[in-house]
């Protein structure tokens, strides 16, 4: 004689009503064991009152209010497809229309990358005309700039002297601005203080 109980995989073989290799056994078992042939029974007792229950369809507009609550992820390229649809006409002729468009601007595009890109030494020529133009340029109005607020002499001494001497005039200056700052709240503390 078996001594271990049935395990819910062997029930429900039993309640099944399954045959084949093995169910013999088992049959056996609760022929001799009232703990498993009471299981057994309670678990038929259950699909047989599942069985009996009254079944219930849901409304037609049940699915369209729940999924109207559902939040639906739609992939990018399903979204593009889309929206490529909703603006393609109804008709083929029309649709072939837009097709040989769309079809023609990418190829002229695609002859612009294309050109542009086996042109390369023509936009180097190109991009360095245009650097030394606008450092001409700028050059040019720093030297105006300098020469109306400071004089000629001080274009000069800038000329001569260089990035130097620019970074260094430039310290200066601000030395001076932070100097003449800090002095003008020194006096305005002290002003303060007289009258407080």
């Amino acid at each position: 004689m078996n001594h271990r109980h049935l395990l819910p995989e062997e029930i429900d073989l039993l309640v099944d009503q399954e045959v084949g290799f093995g169910v013999g056994p088992l049959k056996a078992h609760i022929r001799d064991c009232a703990e498993c042939r009471t299981r057994v029974d309670e678990a038929r007792f259950v699909v047989e009152s599942i069985e009996h229950l009254p079944h219930f369809a849901p409304s037609h507009s049940f699915v369209d209010r729940v999924m109207a609550q559902v939040p639906v992820f739609v992939p990018w390229h399903v979204a593009a497809r889309d929206a490529v649809r909703q603006w393609l006409p109804q008709s083929r002729s029309a649709r072939y229309a837009v097709m040989g468009a769309a079809t023609s601007v990418a190829s002229l595009i695609t002859l612009a990358v294309l050109w542009i890109t086996t042109q390369t030494d023509a936009l180097v020529v190109a991009t360095g005309l245009a650097s030394d133009r606008l450092r001409d340029l700028v050059s040019q109005v720093g030297r105006g700039v300098i020469a109306t607020v400071f004089g000629e002499q001080a274009f000069a001494l800038v000329q001569q002297l260089g990035t130097a001497g620019i970074v260094v005039a430039l310290l200066g200056f601000v030395g001076v601005a932070g100097g003449t700052l800090a002095g003008l709240r020194a006096i305005a503390a002290a002003s303060s203080r007289r009258r407080g």
